[in-house]
């Protein structure tokens, strides 16, 4: 993947922004659909889910985001675009829309507020070079996982890390590390 476009309404996109440029990748900033053309992937960042869910609308990017998506464009969402990218939202608003494109149900602020975020050491499944150090901030996690999705990483047994096919969704925020990993893990599926 080279053009790779990230969702700059809300969120710590400049982050996601520059570990792709680390990459080599050419990183592209949505916040219009004519700023879609011809991004081969989407990351969509943490923030407030619902904020995020109103403001796709308003930028009237729900609709083509959602196209891109069911023809089969690869996303990582981390924090809240794990919630946008989730089939089910269980504690969402009733107004609150997500993409469905990933098989799990996840519980959004799951591991408590502001005051309990935290970083953490996680195992992640088939990314060499050790640990990755996860930044959680009021984080979801994962309830429920349809069967096709592997689940790569877990903390105290729910996951937080999973992918679906060219979906990939992260619980925490690895835009927040200087590990690349992750990022280098969307771009080469």
């Amino acid at each position: 993947m080279h053009k790779v476009g990230v969702l700059a309404l809300q969120g710590a996109s400049q982050r996601h922004v520059e570990a792709l440029t680390a990459l080599g990748a050419h990183a592209v900033e949505v916040r219009t659909p004519q700023d879609l053309s011809g991004i081969e992937g989407l990351i969509l960042p943490g923030g407030e889910s619902t904020t995020i869910s109103k403001l796709l609308e308003l930028s009237a990017l729900f609709e083509p985001i959602a196209e891109l998506l069911a023809d089969g464009m690869p996303a990582f969402g981390t924090c809240a675009g794990m919630i946008l990218l989730a089939g089910e939202i269980l504690d969402g608003r009733a107004d609150q829309r997500s993409f469905g494109v990933l098989d799990v149900a996840v519980r959004r602020n799951a591991f408590g507020r502001q005051v309990d975020s935290f970083e953490t050491e996680l195992a992640v499944d088939g990314l060499g070079g050790g640990g990755f150090s996860a930044v959680f901030i009021r984080a979801p996690f994962v309830e429920r996982v349809g069967s096709g999705v592997e689940v790569l990483a877990r903390v105290v047994g729910h996951p937080v890390l999973c992918r679906q096919g060219a979906i990939m969704a992260a619980a925490f925020h690895p835009e927040l590390s200087d590990d690349l990993r992750l990022h280098q893990l969307f771009l080469e599926d």
